[in-house]
């Protein structure tokens, strides 16, 4: 019996939540008596794949093999689902990632085990397996019991502190030739040189207040001083101020960092959605009766163009003290 891990990587190096998907099934399998294997797909070096054993995975699957780095759910359910009986997976463990919300309720289906996706803490109970998990576009949480001998997770950022628990790692290399998949990838633009929000540690996002796309350079002045990625409401990216890549919300990107800094966005719950994960939110928008101020930890009314070049100000001399 096992606790398998799915780790994702980007350009050759694994993502921030893959150390705490793993050290999230190590404190599972303690609770059980067991080990937790990670499984990694596409061309990876030893010296990366060993980084998950530092956070408790014993066992290394990886499908070292070029043509995986294409993203196709149905051949990675068929391929997880044989590594699953392979290795007699109690618990399969996802990020609550694109990828992860994609192949987590295929894979449930063909190993006939429960699913629960959104989960924001390690489990209640193990005996029988009960998670916690947000609903409602994070305006509420459920308790959901596990009735089935498996279960397929997926897990939200910062649900899990990155605690390291070292092991002696057997790394494998699993063959898997990739012949049955059915999407084919033309091509691919990739982003250099920015944060990438889903990892970021600190995000500030700016809103409809800021009244156009040629304000936004303090913003990117607020972002950089405080080594933030740079985010934005849905409508902002509807007007084309911003690229939708930096959408964040409940029809945008899912993010949880540990600060996230608005500007000038009011707090719709579709907006909430995608952020009420985030550990501190710090609002400023000039309406006090604004949605966001019920969400926030800290909040300041005030007019973002006076507001904002203050708070760079402080946090410049901040850093220079």
């Amino acid at each position: 019996m096992s606790i398998i891990v799915f780790s994702e990587h980007r350009n050759g190096n694994f993502k921030k939540q893959s150390f705490e998907t793993v050290s999230y099934a190590y404190n599972v399998a303690q609770n059980l008596s067991t080990n937790v294997v990670a499984v990694a797909v596409g061309e990876l070096p030893n010296e990366e794949l060993e980084q998950l054993s530092k956070y408790g995975a014993s066992k290394i699957i990886s499908v070292n093999n070029p043509n995986w780095n294409i993203h196709d759910t149905q051949a990675y359910t068929a391929l997880l689902s044989e590594i699953a009986e392979k290795e007699d997976a109690k618990m399969f463990v996802f990020g609550h990632s694109n990828m992860g919300k994609a192949i987590a309720p295929r894979l449930s289906v063909r190993l006939k085990a429960g699913m629960v996706s959104n989960i924001v803490g390690l489990p209640l109970s193990t005996s029988p397996m009960v998670f916690k998990r947000k609903t409602y576009n994070g305006g509420a949480f459920q308790h959901l019991e596990v009735k089935s001998d498996k279960c397929v997770i997926t897990v939200n950022p910062n649900s899990c502190d990155i605690v390291e628990n070292p092991q002696t790692v057997d790394i494998q290399v699993y063959d898997a030739a990739g012949s049955d998949m059915k999407t084919n990838i033309t091509n691919t633009d990739v982003i250099t040189g920015k944060i990438i929000l889903t990892e970021a540690s600190t995000v500030v996002s700016g809103g409809r207040g800021l009244k156009s796309g040629d304000n936004w350079k303090m913003i990117e002045d607020l972002a950089d001083v405080l080594g933030a990625g740079l985010a934005c409401s849905r409508p902002v990216s509807d007007e084309g101020w911003r690229s939708h890549e930096e959408h964040v919300g409940q029809t945008g990107k899912i993010i949880a960092p540990d600060l996230y800094v608005t500007v000038g966005i009011s707090g719709a719950i579709q907006h909430i959605g995608g952020v009420s994960g985030s550990k501190v939110i710090v609002a400023i928008d000039k309406d006090k009766d604004a949605p966001i101020f019920k969400y926030a930890d800290y909040g300041i009314v005030g007019d973002a163009f006076e507001v904002v070049p203050r708070l760079i100000e402080s946090v410049k001399k901040f850093k220079a003290s």
